[in-house]
């Protein structure tokens, strides 16, 4: 059974003018519908066939033989996450037991605010900053290439893709200005809320 690529939450205008329409038309319907493609192709007639993406990105995860298939199949987890972490009418702080817990496990909401604006401006090359829970404490952590954090035993609350293809287009070399614009303005703090949620039930 062929993953299918889940629509966009939005138009592909509405993140404007922190992401171009442009932008998302290359990324969403480029570079993420590749990652799908390539990885129905490589997972067809297999066992990881009839799998969801987060057991085949566990079952795969630091096995080079497979790396093809959790590469492309966490790419495609990774970017619906993305789109999902982002809103048009996101941005400012979160509220509710996330806003208790950010307080609590960084000190302030600024605090977060930085180490998550710090960590999608280092991470060095292609990669990811994510918020997560992880032994029942909420960090901040990056990841390079397609890496997941859920491989490390940790629950992604929220994300920022800091592949090129994520924002040159509209920023050029310029990442630290990309990340402050999705944290001020787009950051889907409901969605994060929800993960938040799930993750401690």
């Amino acid at each position: 059974m062929a993953y299918q690529q889940p629509e966009l939450p939005y138009a592909q205008n509405a993140l404007e003018p922190h992401i171009s329409a442009n932008t998302l038309s290359f990324h969403y319907g480029k570079h993420h519908a590749t990652y799908v493609t390539k990885f129905n192709e490589m997972v067809a007639g297999t066992p990881f066939d009839d799998q969801s993406l987060e057991e085949v990105i566990m079952a795969t995860a630091g096995d080079q033989s497979k790396a093809g298939i959790f590469n492309n199949g966490a790419q495609a987890w990774n970017h619906t996450f993305y789109w999902n972490s982002l809103s048009p009418n996101g941005g400012g702080k979160p509220s509710g037991s996330l806003a208790s817990r950010i307080d609590e496990d960084f000190g302030s909401f600024d605090t977060c605010r930085e180490e998550l604006a710090t960590a999608a401006a280092t991470q060095f090359g292609s990669g990811w900053a994510w918020l997560v829970l992880a032994n029942s404490k909420l960090e901040v952590r990056k990841t390079g290439n397609a890496a997941n954090p859920m491989t490390e035993g940790a629950t992604p609350i929220l994300t920022i893709d800091v592949w090129e293809h994520a924002y040159y287009l509209d920023y050029q070399n310029r990442r630290p200005d990309y990340a402050a614009a999705l944290i001020d303005n787009l950051l889907n703090w409901e969605f994060a809320q929800n993960n938040f949620d799930a993750a401690t039930a």
